[in-house]
Formats: C-alpha cells, sequence, structure tokens
C-alpha cells in the first residue's frame, strides 16, 4: 500500500509506472558533479549583497572544503522566480564552489504530478520544494528525511521561526519540512477595473452576497470577467469556506470529511455556477486557456478582470509581471466564524529520503532560509519570511516594494481574522483534489445538480480518505 498515492498519480504520466516500487527503487542523486543548470548568469551582480545573517549556522560554510557534490533541487513557479531562484543558487555556488546544482524548475500545472513520478521510480530531486496540500502524502509513504538531526546539530536554525509554524512541517514525530514562508488566502484586486465599473473598494468584512452583486455589476458594466481563475482546481478556497460556516474539511483521524451538512458543498458548486453563468467567472474551458498563460498573465493582471484568489505574495507577483496597483482583501464572510482564515505555510524544503548528500542539502536549507543575502535575492517573493530576523531585516532594509510592504502589513492586519491552522492536509489529498475538480466541472457544464454533485464528491472523498490513512 505504500505506493498506492504515487501509482494513481504516476499512471496519469505513464502506464508503465505502475509496476515499480518504491522500496524497491535505489533512488539518489549523483554526490559529484562539475556543472550547475542553465539559468540566469548574472548572479555576480547580486553577490555584493549585504552579509551573511548572524544567525546562518556556521555549519553551513562546511561545504566549502569539501567533496565536490551535485544537489538536484526542484521548484514551482513563473519565470521570475526561476531566474532569481537561479541567482540564488549561483551565488551558493559562489560562496561554497565544491557545491554544483542541477535545478529542476517547473510551473505549478504538473508539477506534483511529475514529483510522483519520479518519487515512484527512486529519482526524487534532493531538495524539493513541497505544499501544504501534499506534505503529509509524501511524509507517511517515507520519502521525506528527518530533519531533526540536522536541526538538532545545529546545520539547520530554527530558533528565530514561530513554533506553531515550524510544527506545520512535523509529522508523525518527524520534521519533514522546514517551513519557508507563511501566507493567507486573499482575494487581490485590480483598482483600475472596479473604478471602471464604478465599484467601491469593498471593506474587509463584506459578504458573499456582495461579492456576487459586486460581480454582476462589473460585468454588465465593463463586459470583463470579476473572478479569473476557477475556485475549485483544489480544496484551499473550499476549505475556507467550509472554516467560514464554522466546520472543518475533513475529520480530525482524516478518515472523512469532517462536516456533515452537503448543503454545504452544494451551496458552494451553485454560487459559482451562478457567476459563470453569467459570464463574470470563466467557464471551465476558458479557464484551462487561462491557466496555460502562466500566473503573470492572469486577467486581473492584464487589467481584464477585478479579482483573484491567490496566496498573500500574489501582488509582488503581478508587481514583477508589470502591474503594480494590486492590492488584496479577505475573502467575503457569511458571518458564521469571523477567524475562517489562517496563516498557512506558503511551502517548505523538503529532503529526499533517497537522497546521498543530505548534509550538504540541509547546509543549503539553512543558507536559504536564514541569510541576508539569499533574502536580498528573494525579497519575499515566495511569501512572507519564516524567520523574524530576516522579516525585520526586510521590512528594515527599504529593499521591499510597495506590494511586498502591503503583503506583511496584511498579514498582520488580519491576525484578528485567523483561527488555527489546520492540520497538513491528509495522504490522498491529489485525489481528493481531483474528485473535487471533476465533480465541480460536471455541476459548471450543467450535467448534474449540486445537490447530486455533493453527495458524490462526500462519497469519493470518504473513500479516497479511508483508504489511505
Amino acid at each position: 500500500m505504500k505506493n498506492h498515492w504515487f501509482k494513481r498519480i504516476a499512471a496519469a504520466a505513464t502506464a508503465a509506472l505502475l509496476a515499480l516500487s518504491l522500496t524497491a527503487c535505489g533512488g539518489g542523486t549523483s554526490s559529484s558533479g562539475t556543472s550547475s543548470a542553465g539559468g540566469s548568469s548574472d548572479s555576480k551582480s547580486d553577490s555584493s549583497s549585504t552579509s551573511s545573517s548572524a544567525d546562518t549556522s556556521s555549519a553551513s560554510q562546511d561545504s566549502a572544503t569539501g567533496e565536490d557534490v551535485t544537489i538536484r533541487i526542484t521548484w514551482w513557479g513563473g519565470q521570475a522566480r526561476h531566474e532569481y531562484t537561479q541567482k540564488i543558487l549561483d551565488l551558493y555556488t559562489e560562496q561554497h564552489p565544491n557545491v554544483k546544482f542541477e535545478a529542476v524548475p517547473s510551473g505549478w500545472d504538473g508539477y506534483f504530478e511529475k514529483l510522483a513520478t519520479d518519487t515512484a521510480t527512486g529519482g526524487m530531486p534532493d531538495i524539493v520544494q513541497m505544499d501544504y496540500l501534499y506534505i503529509a502524502t509524501y511524509a507517511n509513504n517515507n520519502s521525506l528525511t528527518d530533519l531533526n538531526e540536522y536541526i538538532n546539530d545545529g546545520t539547520i536554525q530554527v530558533s528565530d521561526l514561530d513554533e506553531a509554524l515550524l510544527g506545520s512541517g512535523q509529522i508523525n514525530g518527524k520534521t519533514v519540512g522546514i517551513p519557508l514562508c507563511s501566507g493567507l488566502i486573499a482575494l487581490s484586486y485590480n483598482p483600475g477595473v472596479l473604478e471602471e465599473a464604478g465599484v467601491e473598494v469593498p471593506s474587509a468584512d463584506w459578504t458573499w452576497e456582495q461579492f456576487a452583486e459586486i460581480s454582476k455589476t462589473i460585468k454588465e458594466k465593463t463586459g470583463k470577467y470579476s473572478f479569473d481563475g476557477q475556485p475549485v482546481t483544489d480544496t484551499n478556497f473550499f476549505n475556507y469556506w467550509v472554516r467560514d460556516r464554522g466546520e472543518k474539511l475533513f475529520a480530525d483521524d482524516n478518515k472523512s470529511l469532517g462536516f456533515e451538512d452537503d448543503a454545504i458543498t452544494s451551496e458552494f458548486f451553485q454560487y459559482w455556477f451562478d457567476l459563470i453563468n453569467i459570464g463574470a467567472v470563466p467557464n471551465p474551458d476558458e479557464y484551462e486557456q487561462i491557466a496555460t498563460l502562466g500566473k503573470e498573465a492572469s486577467p486581473v493582471i492584464t487589467n481584464d478582470a477585478a479579482f483573484r484568489q491567490d496566496w498573500t505574495n500574489f501582488t509582488s507577483i503581478a508587481a514583477a509581471a508589470g502591474n503594480d496597483t494590486l492590492k488584496m482583501l479577505p475573502p467575503p464572510t457569511d458571518g458564521t466564524n469571523d477567524k475562517a482564515l489562517w496563516n498557512k505555510p506558503g511551502m517548505f524544503l523538503c529532503i529526499a529520503e533517497t537522497s546521498k548528500v543530505k548534509k550538504e542539502c540541509a547546509e543549503f536549507i539553512n543558507w536559504f532560509l536564514n541569510s541576508e543575502e539569499a533574502n536580498d535575492i528573494m525579497l519575499g517573493e515566495r511569501g512572507i519570511p519564516s524567520s523574524a530576523t530576516i522579516r525585520d531585516y526586510l521590512i528594515n532594509s527599504g529593499k521591499l516594494s510597495p506590494q511586498q510592504i502591503d503583503m506583511f502589513n496584511f498579514a498582520t492586519d488580519m491576525a484578528d481574522y485567523c483561527g488555527e491552522v489546520p492540520a497538513p492536509d491528509p495522504a490522498g489529498i491529489s485525489e481528493i483534489n481531483t474528485a473535487f475538480k471533476d465533480i465541480a466541472y460536471s455541476v459548471f457544464y450543467g450535467q448534474t445538480t449540486p445537490e447530486d454533485a455533493a453527495k458524490q464528491f462526500r462519497e469519493e472523498a470518504n473513500q479516497i480518505l479511508a483508504a489511505n490513512n
């Protein structure tokens, strides 16, 4: 059963992977190499940044004189993230000439399908950028290294991290991921489109009914989308909807959904179906075309939509893509739970259990997390830095853009709207996300009713959860 989830995902790429066993694969990455992956070649212009934070472990310098190693590293993001991450890798290699990187960047779409395939065949990269949606699944399949050894010996310094945030990467008594950053679900909005529609910026306690009315006005007055994505590509936004009604998405034992009333789900499907029906939200076909363009070309960035549901770092992504006007609002509420938001770990860095260069990977993760040099290049693009020292450094550095300052301030302003951080999503979450999207699409295509779709989702989700947990 250990490979159950990985094989299901890998089958989407190639049926041949069904016969492979994770435990039978030796895996790992070569511990020597002489060439790094291609990427930005102007990292030297960034290498004159301020010196490394005092909290960066001296252990990170051990690799400067060690044997040659190649670290294979993968992450998702847009082109701007790919370019600056390559600069960070190049800078680290400049400071540690024996450490080279094989970079495997990707967009969000398809990232975890490819990672599942690589993992199933024993080819998981040494360092993996991991999302909260999937970390429990990989941990439960014993694919991730327990980092407690490197935390306890000081290789990875975590003293500046909030205890609850650090705990989000702890599963079954193991620290399997180091949270790089945190973020909140937010609705980024385009002030110009709202002004064009004659709509005032809503208050932080606006309602779902108000959002629907605003959406209709925007469509009628401008012909543009109100909401530029699909709220069903994963369960994050639905999770907020469930929490907004005072419920949990998953039961404490992860063996079933955590709420009993299917009306919560059917009302979610109906709400978005109505907005799709009037053209305020892209239909599934339109969305799939939009998604191929990447976040940097999202309609809200190109002034073709008013709102986008994403995380708090999206306005910085938009600014890098050429639109520095976007602002943020919390999602609407129905008033049942005034603490439906949560401070989500933005992403983790994890080390593959199959890696043969774990110590070197841990040293790099520490530098990436805690050094001023790396964060001078990153500048909060991945989210609000986990390290309190780095947050203070960046706020006082004068290097943050207005969007980045807004992101930091938004997290502070929304503190009173944040409730308990939910546990990492259960094993099988990828299958649940796929089922959720497919079932929602059947509603949006008019193939089934929201009520029947809600019942179907409960049945499929509970089956998946029971089989995986």
